[in-house]
């Protein structure tokens, strides 16, 4: 095997070398010492450059998303206009603070993801400003810091989307943005006590 000064990513267990601190790794520095795990992970930016017309619509979705994965702030208020709604069910949150109060604040500190699937985008025309988002999620939901314990409870739950979005006018960069979202839960398994700190 030829040394780069790179990783050597993908390699067979036959071609690991032994770990003195008996981590087990498949990622290893060119001279065989596994990465360490403490890798930085890069910051999302809430602006991209020139994404096309349908991506940019459905973008202030994934970054509300993301936001709540990553603890990220910024990027929460990157994705909702400041009197935005969320409707949770039927239990509706008004501005973006309430949002953040009510839902950001419990959720983006546990140890969670969330994931889209059957994105669709309903833009009345190609010059509209204004459309609607809808998908399926499905989110984990751990425990702060117990995320990677095998042994722990969490709470997973499926739902459906509705999400009114809008390009704001006043952003230097047109960003499309959150005006009001609509979460359907459908199902739930787990642990209730992740969401709620017991």
């Amino acid at each position: 095997m030829r040394e780069t000064g790179y990783i050597i990513p993908f390699l067979k267990r036959s071609q690991q070398k032994a770990n003195p601190k008996g981590l087990n790794s498949i990622y290893l520095q060119s001279d065989h010492r596994p990465i360490p795990k403490a890798m930085s992970f890069p910051t999302v930016q809430a602006t991209l450059p020139a994404l096309p017309l349908r991506e940019a619509i459905v973008d202030p979705v994934y970054r509300a998303v993301l936001s709540f994965d990553e603890n990220d702030l910024p990027l929460f208020e990157s994705a909702f206009f400041e009197d935005a709604a969320f409707d949770f069910n039927g239990s509706v949150m008004q501005g973006r603070d309430a949002i953040k109060s009510g839902s950001w604040d419990n959720v983006s500190k546990l140890d969670t993801t969330h994931f889209l699937s059957n994105v669709r985008i309903n833009l009345p025309s190609e010059d509209s400003t204004t459309a609607t988002v809808t998908a399926s999620a499905m989110a984990q939901h751990f425990r702060t810091g117990q995320g990677n314990q095998p042994d722990t409870t969490r709470l997973t739950s499926g739902a459906l989307y509705s999400i009114d979005v809008a390009k704001d006018a006043a952003d230097a960069n047109g960003l499309w943005k959150i005006k009001v979202w609509k979460m359907k839960l459908v199902w739930t398994e787990g642990d209730w006590g992740v969401m709620t700190g017991n």
